[in-house]
């Protein structure tokens, strides 16, 4: 695996919080991106009980080399206890993009 290897790093979080914490990976250079899907209806277990809520889902692009930055910043300013932050290996894509999204992240 490469340090420029391309991740999808998906996190939910309150609608309140989505704006800040997309600017400040972006701003922190931690992603190259980051999309904000609002709207989104969570059901979900915790604690023994099943919990809904209303979320935004943000979509933040970033390399397998500022993963472990980008998900300590997103623990930082993340307000659940235990946030949901899964990254996927993107395998393929726009070879431009791609180069931007390494460039955009160092």
């Amino acid at each position: 695996m490469s340090e420029e290897e391309a991740l999808l790093v998906l996190v939910t979080c309150p609608p309140e919080a989505a704006e800040g914490l997309a600017r400040a990976l972006v701003e922190q250079r931690l992603a190259a991106c980051v999309n904000r899907i609002d709207g989104l209806r969570s059901v979900y277990r915790w604690r023994d009980a099943v919990e809904s809520a209303e979320e935004s889902l943000l979509l933040a692009k970033t390399t397998r080399a500022r993963y472990a930055q980008l998900e300590a910043a997103v623990r930082a300013r993340h307000p659940y206890e235990l946030p949901e932050i899964v990254a996927v290996s993107l395998s393929c894509g726009l070879p431009a993009y791609l180069q931007w999204l390494a460039q955009s992240t160092r």
